[in-house]
């Protein structure tokens, strides 16, 4: 592995303190579950709106005649908000590496993003313009990726490298159960716009606080906390490749693997709906979501823990990304709900896997163990952007290559390539 930047502090003569330490102390099966727990709600507020309630929010704001139209405005919408995720995910961890609160680094930005978060989601529940679901949902966006980026960064902190596959499995796990419950909550129960968006942000507020309440986060010493300049700030948002080549390899690697697997998902309903012609397209979005997390969570738990066994993460990111771009290309040339069925289960075993591995792997390869927060908000931008940002990028192909089969060709082609972005990394096996 490359070796960390060296260490600012105050005072030069003062040792690094212990809280830039690499972890030894392994975390207790509390500590995953309050982690775990606070990824539920998270994801269910996120995901929930994405698949479901905002596309038809802005569907039913546009009117537009052409099923088209409605695709592309989803698209703006969601890709404004993605551009927001660029400056709030390394902004806040450069933050929050910097906090001397007594409550802890992370802590303070854990709570900031969650109240954001919730309030935008009610709020956004109330518009009835366009513009108005482009400020609020971009807002959601800018809480969500607050929130995410403090909570990722305490892996770092508090998880040792053996543990960080498993654990990161739990990043992924409440993904495929939120999404599920949240989509189940809003269609079972018939529920209102308003009704909706304010249950997601209720859940969100009541599954994070028992992290914020129940689990240590540590406390950077004044005199430890690197200076502070809007420059180096700035700065701090380019990390060379050529002096930290497995940290570029390692971000290429999941902005690609993430696109790809965002244009496979994001427009589903679409999909669904207006080429496959499914006549409860809602429902059958609710089947495919469930065999898609049910693989995503057998992959993420089973195969983290297996990787830490091992000592290994390049092969498991290689076979997952593999495929994802076989479940695609099924999409793509055989668009029937029997294969939709199958690639979804494909899917969501390639993801599930990339989610928990690539994690690991990612706190691996951080150039500075001083601004861990920081460039794991850079890492995270991989993350969150492609999700935000593949509805446009879709809808441009669907509009103007030919509908969903170039689009789903376009993502087993990018996933196949964040495989291969991998194999130059030489720091972790």
């Amino acid at each position: 592995m490359t070796e960390p930047a060296t260490l600012t502090t105050a005072d030069p003569a003062t040792p690094p303190p212990a809280v830039f330490a690499e972890p030894e102390r392994p975390v207790t099966g509390r500590w995953i579950s309050l982690f775990a727990l606070a990824w539920l709600g998270i994801w269910m507020a996120q995901l929930t709106p994405v698949q479901l309630m905002l596309p038809i929010q802005v569907e039913a704001q546009l009117k537009a005649a052409d099923w088209v139209d409605n695709v592309v405005a989803f698209g703006v919408v969601s890709g404004i908000a993605g551009a927001f995720a660029l400056i709030a995910y390394p902004l806040t961890g450069a933050l929050s590496d910097r906090t001397v609160s007594r409550f802890g680094r992370r802590r303070p930005w854990i709570v900031f993003g969650a109240l954001l978060f919730a309030v935008s989601l009610v709020v956004l529940g109330l518009q009835e313009g366009i513009v108005g679901i482009g400020v609020w949902w971009t807002l959601t966006l800018v809480g969500f990726c607050v929130l995410t980026a403090a909570l990722t960064a305490t892996i770092s902190d508090q998880v040792p490298v053996g543990q960080r596959g498993y654990v990161s499995g739990w990043i992924s796990a409440p993904q495929a159960i939120g999404t599920i419950l949240g989509i189940v909550l809003v269609t079972e129960l018939a529920l209102s716009q308003i009704i909706g968006y304010s249950l997601m942000a209720a859940l969100l507020v009541l599954l994070v606080l028992p992290f914020v309440l129940g689990a240590p986060d540590q406390v950077l010493p004044r005199a430890a906390r690197p200076p502070f300049t809007f420059r180096d700030l700035a700065a701090g948002f380019w990390i060379s490749p050529r002096r930290y080549p497995d940290f570029g390899w390692t971000l290429l690697s999941r902005i690609l693997v993430n696109v790809g697997n965002a244009l496979g998902t994001t427009l589903l309903l679409f999909f669904l709906m207006y080429h496959v012609k499914v006549e409860k397209a809602e429902d059958a979005l609710l089947v495919l979501t469930l065999i898609y997390m049910f693989f995503v969570v057998l992959a993420a738990l089973f195969l983290g823990r297996l990787s830490d066994r091992i000592g290994r993460r390049k092969v498991f990111v290689l076979v997952s990304s593999g495929l994802q771009g076989v479940a695609a290309v099924l999409l793509a040339f055989f668009p029937n709900l029997t294969v939709a069925t199958v690639g979804a289960g494909l899917l969501g075993l390639g993801y599930g896997c990339f989610l928990s591995v690539d994690q690991a792997l990612a706190t691996q390869v951080l150039p500075d163990p001083a601004a861990r927060g920081k460039d794991l908000g850079i890492m995270n931008i991989a993350t969150a952007v492609p999700q935000a940002m593949a509805p446009l990028l879709g809808a441009f192909v669907v509009a103007q290559l030919g509908g969903f089969g170039p689009l789903y060709v376009a993502s087993g082609v990018i996933s196949v390539l964040g495989a291969l972005a991998v194999l130059p990394v030489k720091g972790v096996r």
